[in-house]
């Protein structure tokens, strides 16, 4: 199986190549256009500020390369928030693969600090993407922005608010969770990801 990362400027890569290695799969680190469109599988992860993110991905027409994969695709973190239609971060428009805008967590107390940084849980899971899975789990997250529920929530996090853990659309899957970091866990999901 080729397993393809979308190589663009974004933290956290090394760690998602490292846990698909765990998982037995080489993952080829790529911009290349025609590798993209021909691996059995593509993740669009990493960590970065939505609108220098989207402006690098339409400077090397990545943007319209991702919507038009046909294979699966999985998004982490901020992978997710840009194939959203819109963010609050920067006024952004994003990738409008989910018809749904990101917001900011607006805290309504002390407890709540924003980021969101550490484990939490996931319930109301839905998808192959949680095969397997019969009770919240937890899984590791650091985003100060967050997806409301929409008609493609396929599971759900509360902090501040009950908010989209996971989306699906599709051929394109996306978590807001570091599935990379989230133990084993997060290795059950990447491989449910990977059988599809």
């Amino acid at each position: 199986m080729e397993v393809a990362i979308v190589k663009y400027n974004a933290g956290n890569i090394c760690s998602v190549m490292n846990a698909l290695e765990r998982c037995g799969v080489t993952p080829i680190l790529t911009d290349d256009f025609e590798v993209l469109k021909r691996a059995d599988r593509v993740i669009f992860p990493g960590q970065g500020q939505a609108n220098t993110t989207m402006t690098y991905l339409r400077e090397h027409h990545l943007d319209t390369l991702i919507k038009d994969l046909r294979q699966p695709v999985l998004g982490i973190c901020i992978g997710m928030q840009l194939m959203c239609r819109h963010s609050e971060e920067a006024d952004t428009d994003c990738l409008n693969i989910f018809d749904v805008d990101v917001k900011r967590f607006q805290p309504t107390n002390r407890e709540d600090k924003v980021p969101q940084m550490g484990w939490n849980t996931i319930t109301d899971t839905k998808s192959e993407l949680f095969k397997g899975f019969d009770k919240p789990e937890f899984v590791y997250y650091v985003h100060s922005f967050y997806v409301p529920t929409c008609n493609n929530t396929i599971a759900t996090t509360d902090y501040v608010q009950p908010y989209s853990a996971a989306l699906h659309k599709d051929n394109f899957y996306a978590v807001q969770f570091h599935p990379e970091k989230s133990g084993s866990v997060g290795e059950r999901i990447i491989r449910n990801f990977l059988d599809k």
